[in-house]
């Protein structure tokens, strides 16, 4: 017999053998020795001896492993074998303070609530931005965002228009680009705001399918009041001020000097006059032509790269939103997929449903708020429903503090962030950049936990690629941290020493975490000045500064323990804390490290990439006729 053969014989034999022993198991462990060969035998086996010597030493090594493996405790075991379903649920402006399970026990959240009870609920969960678009920014690439460029060098600190240049730069990876090439079917449903066009109307370069998700449906930029006809204008409300001033006082002095010229008053030539009025009109064409139609502009809705309503239907809004999130996940549940719901809740106008509005004790803000905890009870029990409960991990957070100057005559449209100091826009203070963090994955995850260690929105990028089985890029620094040890109980501090907290691409504050003391230092280098003094916000501005007239630079600099002082009410001084200066120098130094680890990148949010241009305005139509209710025409031809 060849050897080739004989091998393979032997092998089928082994094979046959250890079937016998797995289904008589029992009766082979009382065999002894020779009443096993004698078996071999009566079956016909040739070289009995050799095979028993060789089933016997394979056994011997196998039987353990099987048995180890069997006996493996069943977190261990799912979370090896199982690609989960990753739902991120992210509202827009929500204050720490909005939530029930953070505090608030008068606006009603009971499926956030529920959410928490059965999951695990951080409360030392940071964004690494006080806005949008820097934050979701970081959020997507597991980034500081400076180190993308979609950080603010000026006052001009997030996408701004539909029509701009600026927005994610398409050599940035996302972890939704990763977890599509994991085999995730991948899908946005709600807000982007990291820009659409390049070059041209139709380049999509920062669109969300250039950024790995297969599907999208929302708007491309944020919610803002002009979406809304009866809103007071929010978008860039003094510079149209000023825009709309100067164009009127230069309409007057042409129209004064031509009057003047006719009558014989003034002495003026007609060619002076007619510069004069052409100026007049470009700069009302400037001024009208973008800020005059930005219900055209920025307030529509797309479907992956067709624009559906220019400009968007706000009556029905948040229906399609929910429908289109339910529909994902039924169309995908035979196969892992990643959903971000990236609410328009609870932003301005703050849009909500009939049935939903004067329900809550806080006016418009907290009807808001509950309608959209109404929404993510939905999107639970269809999870539910589907059977996908036990095999989806659910995160819910906010992308940022709340708004506290957002106000209209005595309405609050602004959220609360409960005992923490500042809000939205301040790159430093806990009420800008700390925000509700939830996760649940039953079976996996341990259920009623609350984990009070520093924490990061950028933490969920490398979370969700180890868990989709992908690998980090590894051309580039990622800050975030997998979470999953932490979440699991397997190791008892996070890995973050040190969190950097930005306002534009200012340095405001430090953040280290002193694991052997439990300590939590912070220092602030610059703080926005709140107007009126002691108000705790920027109410004269409307948005508190990062840099310029509007701050205040200490050195030394303001420290506080937010272990011991989490409103960062009393800061500490030479006199009262032996360590400060030791600590002052620590964070110093962690400083220096980390500006070595920073490189220069294109500034995506420059004034050049903020303009508006005409050219890269999505576009329904023929532009400038950009109008279209395609989710209209869709409802009639269904009836």
């Amino acid at each position: 017999m060849a050897a080739g053969t004989r091998g393979c014989h032997e092998v089928k034999i082994f094979s046959q053998f250890l079937f016998l022993q797995t289904k008589n198991c029992c009766f082979i462990r009382r065999c002894k020795r020779d009443k096993a060969l004698l078996v071999l035998q009566n079956l016909n086996i040739p070289n009995a001896e050799m095979i028993w010597q060789r089933t016997s030493y394979w056994t011997s090594l196998v039987t353990p492993l099987i048995f180890s493996l069997l006996l493996q405790p069943p977190l261990t075991q799912l979370s090896i074998t199982t690609q989960p379903n990753i739902v991120l649920l992210m509202a827009d402006d929500l204050g720490i303070g909005d939530v029930g399970c953070y505090g608030n026990y008068t606006i009603r959240t009971p499926n956030i609530d529920h959410l928490a009870k059965e999951g695990v609920k951080l409360t030392q969960h940071i964004a690494a931005a006080p806005l949008c678009t820097p934050s979701r920014a970081a959020f997507l690439t597991g980034r500081y965002p400076i180190r993308s460029g979609m950080d603010a060098i000026n006052n001009y600190r997030v996408i701004f228009w539909n029509g701009g240049s600026g927005g994610l730069p398409p050599n940035e990876t996302t972890f939704a680009k990763i977890l599509q090439q994991q085999g995730y079917s991948t899908g946005l449903i709600g807000k982007w705001h990291q820009g659409v066009n390049c070059e041209s109307r139709n380049d999509h370069c920062h669109h969300p399918l250039n950024h790995g998700f297969d599907y999208f449906y929302g708007m491309p930029f944020t919610l803002i009041s002009d979406c809304q006809p009866n809103e007071t204008p929010e978008m860039d409300r003094a510079f149209r001020r000023k825009l709309w001033l100067s164009t009127q006082m230069i309409g007057l002095v042409t129209l004064t000097a031509a009057l003047g010229r006719l009558t014989g008053l003034i002495s003026v030539r007609w060619k002076m006059l007619i510069c004069l009025a052409g100026f007049s009109l470009l700069l009302f064409i400037s001024w009208f032509s973008s800020y005059g139609f930005v219900r055209y502009w920025n307030c529509i809705m797309m479907r992956n790269h067709e624009v559906t309503e220019q400009p968007m239907v706000t009556d029905r809004t948040t229906s399609l939103i929910l429908r289109e999130s339910i529909s994902f996940i039924e169309r995908n549940k035979h196969k892992p997929f990643l959903l971000f719901l990236s609410f328009l809740h609870s932003h301005t106008p703050l849009l909500t449903t009939e049935k939903f509005l004067g329900r809550s004790r806080h006016g418009l803000y907290g009807d808001n708020v509950e309608e959209m905890d109404w929404m993510v009870g939905q999107v639970l029990d269809v999870i539910d429903k589907e059977g996908l409960k036990n095999t989806t991990l659910v995160y819910f957070a906010s992308d940022h503090g709340g708004w506290l100057e957002r106000q209209e005559g005595k309405r609050q449209l602004g959220g609360w962030n409960g005992i923490y100091r500042g809000g939205k826009a301040m790159g430093g203070w806990e009420g800008g950049i700390r925000v509700p963090g939830i996760f649940r994955w039953p079976g996996v995850l341990p259920a009623g936990t609350v984990i009070d260690e520093p924490t990061s929105l950028m933490d969920i990028y490398p979370t969700v690629v180890h868990l989709a089985g992908g690998v980090l890029p590894q051309d580039r620094v990622i800050d975030g941290r997998d979470l999953m040890p932490l979440l699991r109980g397997t190791v008892e501090h996070s890995e973050h020493e040190f969190l950097f907290h930005y306002c534009g691409i200012h340095l405001h504050a430090v953040r280290w975490h002193q694991k052997d003391s439990g300590a939590i230092w912070k220092a602030h280098y610059v703080t926005p000045i709140f107007r009126p003094l002691g108000a705790g916000a920027c109410y004269d501005r409307g948005f508190c500064p990062c840099f310029g007239e509007g701050v205040t630079h200490h050195d030394p600099p303001l420290l506080f323990d937010l272990s011991r002082d989490p409103s960062e009410a009393k800061p500490l001084s030479p006199d009262t804390e032996p360590l400060f200066d030791t600590v002052i120098r620590k964070m110093g130094r962690a400083i220096e490290e980390h500006h070595r680890t920073l490189t220069p990148v294109p500034e995506q949010l420059s004034v050049y990439n903020v303009v508006w241009k005409p050219w890269l305005q999505p576009c329904c139509g023929t532009f400038p006729f950009c109008w279209c209710d395609k989710e209209g025409d869709n409802k009639l031809a269904d009836l």
